[in-house]
């Protein structure tokens, strides 16, 4: 793996270089572990014009959720006191030579960027933005195997949960269990708070499960995702509890299935992200939701469980083979509840089968 990172830096390097800077210090954790292979706390990596080094403010520890280190990478361990490793990193930059250092600004305080600047005046500083977030998107085959890996994971963790008994349980038991089940079957941990909703609250994004407790009849909407080896996914399915569905429950859960097929079926190299958005809005919409549906209906995911691609109306750009996103639309009536599905798939091409779909629990609406 030494040579994937190092090649990684080597297109960061070439890409500051051509704007005017022959270095660049990443300090976002996300960005550092994607250069490194591992991001130790506090640690950030300077890409220099001769060689690359990595700060960290004390030795690496050997935890697997913080990724492991290129060995060919040099590591500089400040001494007790030593500072704040971004600091540092502008001295070496400096004595390195280098007369200009791209920065992540999106990631500074005000006050480290001028701690910076004051150790070494006469080096510019330059604004690095996205371009190592950008250099994320498309993922080779290692980190499309983490994520299929992940989706694996969160399968099975949901698939169990749907076996056991369900009514009288409170939203945030539920999570709890979810959780802990997504380290048994091998993750680090959870890709982000894991919600579930019961309902009245479901088919609201980003609920943060309540002692509100299952019954009979409700709508359950679960959102979990499994992180592995930094690379985190996401499932969502709803599901009626221990009855019949309604028929209005049944009337919104095809719309929203439909809704989610259509940008599922959208996604292509090439195609446009607000093209993919707008395939499965404007089902929703014609059905009278369209105020209902959410700001995004997918987004990409990685280092970190929302990069880009953005699949919302306002999108800019188009879809790049190997490139995962998430596709999970949904509707909330207050008062009633709703529906979310979400799959994680990999964008791939027409001759290569399509989408891959990572996540694969049933999207049949079952009676559990």
């Amino acid at each position: 793996m030494s040579e994937v990172y190092a090649d990684r830096r080597v297109r960061l390097r070439d890409r500051c270089a051509a704007a005017g800077s022959p270095a660049a210090l990443v300090s976002r954790p996300a960005n550092v572990r994607y250069l490194a292979g591992g991001s130790p706390l506090g640690s950030v990596l300077l890409v220099g014009p001769d060689e690359d080094v990595l700060l960290c403010p004390v030795p690496p520890g050997g935890d697997p959720a913080d990724g492991r280190l290129d060995e060919q990478l040099r590591q500089a361990v400040l001494p007790a006191g030593g500072g704040d490793p971004a600091v540092a990193a502008v001295d070496f930059a400096r004595k390195a030579g280098a007369d200009a250092l791209a920065v992540e600004e999106h990631h500074l305080t005000v006050a480290r960027h001028r701690a910076m600047g004051s150790v070494a005046p006469r080096l510019r500083l330059a604004d690095l933005g996205g371009a190592v977030e950008q250099l994320r998107i498309v993922k080779d085959e290692d980190e499309i195997a983490c994520l299929r890996i992940a989706a694996e994971i969160a399968d099975q963790a949901l698939g169990e949960l749907l076996e056991s008994i369900l009514v009288g349980r409170t939203e945030r038991h539920l999570a709890l269990e979810l959780e802990r089940r997504l380290v048994d079957h091998g993750a680090d941990g959870a890709a982000f708070p894991t919600s579930v909703a019961t309902g009245p609250n479901s088919g609201r994004g980003g609920h943060r499960p309540s002692d509100r407790r299952v019954e009979e009849g409700d709508f359950l909407s679960v959102c979990l995702g499994a992180n592995y080896r930094g690379y985190r996914c996401e499932i969502g399915r709803t599901f009626v509890i221990g009855t019949t569905p309604a028929d209005w429950q049944i009337e919104l859960y095809d719309l929203v299935f439909a809704a989610q097929r259509a940008g599922r079926e959208a996604l292509a190299p090439g195609a446009e992200c607000r093209d993919v958005d707008r395939a499965a809005r404007q089902i929703l919409a014609a059905a009278g939701h369209g105020e209902a549906v959410p700001a995004l209906t997918g987004h990409g995911v990685g280092l970190e469980i929302d990069e880009d691609p953005q699949l919302a109306p306002s999108a800019m750009g188009k879809l790049d083979a190997c490139v995962p996103v998430t596709v999970e639309p949904g509707v909330h009536l207050p008062g009633r509840g709703g529906v979310r599905i979400d799959d994680t798939l990999v964008v791939r091409q027409e001759a290569d089968g399509g989408p891959e779909l990572l996540t694969i629990t049933t999207k049949e609406l079952l009676a559990l």
